[in-house]
């Protein structure tokens, strides 16, 4: 029978908290960081090219789905930092358990809210790069290469922030009151 030497294999709870408020902080950096560069990207994107004889530019205003994803991953560039900063007031000072919850539901809206601009921006991305023959859309990648990579490093950063937004949901969850996994 395997001993244990009388030593405890429980983390304690402040350990547990300690642990907590450094992968929150650490994630919102995180994510702080891809969101901006996903925004960034995907603002500075443009190729202008002669297709066909004519001047045809690329940019990411020309179609509502990347207006979309750039503007939600800089939405949540900004909430991530204002989080970053009330995850901080939460982490250092006893407060309401309550507020554990609204950081679970900002948390939440905003892997939703990447989740749906990442999907977008995917949906007309792959149109883009390999086109549709049931309705006439060729591919235009071929054509503006350097548009379409920019873009697809802006989705993947993107993707990432995502991820660590689902993360922060999973920790926020686990430390509201009113929820618990």
């Amino acid at each position: 029978m395997p001993s244990t030497n009388g030593k405890s294999h429980n983390i304690s709870p402040l350990k547990t908290q300690k642990i907590f408020f450094v992968a929150q902080i650490t994630l919102r950096i995180l994510a702080t960081a891809t969101t901006l560069a996903a925004t960034w990207i995907m603002l500075t994107t443009k190729q202008t090219q002669l297709v066909f004889g004519i001047q045809v530019d690329a940019r990411y205003s020309y179609s509502p789905a990347f207006k979309f994803f750039a503007y939600a991953n800089l939405v949540a560039c900004a909430s991530t930092v204002l989080s970053l900063f009330v995850a901080f007031i939460l982490g250092k000072k006893a407060v309401d358990p309550t507020y554990h919850f609204y950081m679970f539901l900002h948390d939440l809206t905003m892997t939703v809210l990447l989740m749906a601009g990442c999907a977008a921006a995917t949906a007309i991305g792959y149109v883009g790069k390999y086109g549709n023959s049931h309705t006439g859309w060729m591919a235009v990648c071929g054509y503006f290469a350097k548009f379409c990579n920019r873009a697809t490093a802006a989705s993947s950063l993107s993707y990432l922030g995502f991820f660590f937004y689902l993360l922060l949901t999973v920790i926020s969850a686990n430390t509201s009151p009113q929820i618990q996994i």
